[in-house]
């Protein structure tokens, strides 16, 4: 197990973050925003299970109708914006120049979960219900429909930690500052989920969407915008994949579905062409 990349990489980083060489104000920045970032983390992501398996029927939101419409739109807006914007080059750079001193580059991938869990914070704890219920499960169904949406996010679950868990919580860049060292990125992800379709992060939580057991015109219009969202957006990150890759991308885009696995799951991924 201690040769899985997956789990030596988690070991290596939290080893060197546990021997911090000295340096009071690195330490203390990298503790601060790594306190900052995994309880934002755990907020939102505790907010998007309460909300969604509510059918987004219970929240903080009290704007009044009829411009609870537009709040929640512009809500619903913001995180894949900023999520597309910011994970392009310029949206690096940008990131970087966020944090003061010269640890900018460093925290990238922690200062990127600050923000994007603050987004789906803001997204799920400041909905605005729109009071109408459609259909609730009720008895055995309730319990079937639950068991779906549990197994949905333990599917997301995997689907991260087989892209690096590091990276995915933004523990990578404020371990590194702890470490002082160069925050060293998963390579090209091709193992567990990612063995059967290209895009096993964005499915699972296309999946949660609509696995809930209450459901409202709210989750209807969550989940159809997200859905295409998660069906589209992969694109761009495949184009950067393409120029960070070359053809190691290209041969496993050529044999990888992008999301619906094949039913031969038994063939290993091609070598990748000579160059």
């Amino acid at each position: 197990m201690l040769t899985d990349p997956r789990i030596s990489r988690l070991i290596t980083l939290v080893e060197g973050a546990l021997r911090p060489p000295p340096g009071a104000g690195r330490i203390g920045l990298a503790l601060a925003l790594g306190v900052l970032c995994h309880s934002l983390f755990a907020a939102a992501v505790l907010a998007m299970m309460a909300a969604m398996f509510f059918g987004m029927s219970e929240s903080f939101g009290t704007v009044p109708w009829p411009w609870a419409w537009l709040a929640n739109a512009a809500l619903i807006l913001q995180f894949p914006l900023a999520h597309s914007l910011l994970l392009t080059g310029r949206g690096g750079r940008v990131i970087a120049r966020l944090m003061p001193g010269p640890y900018g580059s460093t925290l990238v991938t922690t200062t990127y979960a600050i923000i994007a869990s603050a987004q789906l914070l803001a997204l799920f704890a400041l909905w605005t219900p729109s009071g109408i219920i459609w259909w609730r499960a009720e008895g055995f169904l309730s319990w079937a429909i639950s068991f779906a949406y549990a197994a949905s996010w333990l599917l997301l679950l995997k689907a991260s930690f087989d892209a690096g868990a590091e990276v995915q919580s933004g523990a990578l860049g404020w371990m590194s500052l702890m470490a002082r060292k160069r925050p060293v990125f998963p390579d090209m992800p091709t193992v567990g989920l990612f063995r059967l379709i290209r895009q096993p992060i964005y499915v699972a939580f296309a999946l949660t969407l609509w696995t809930v057991p209450v459901w409202t015109p709210d989750q209807l219009a969550l989940a159809v915008c997200y859905t295409a969202y998660c069906l589209l957006a992969p694109r761009l990150k495949e184009c950067r994949f393409v120029s960070r890759y070359g053809s190691r991308f290209e041969d496993y885009r050529a044999s990888v579905p992008y999301a619906v696995p094949r039913l031969r799951l038994g063939k290993d991924l091609p070598k990748s062409r000579k160059t």
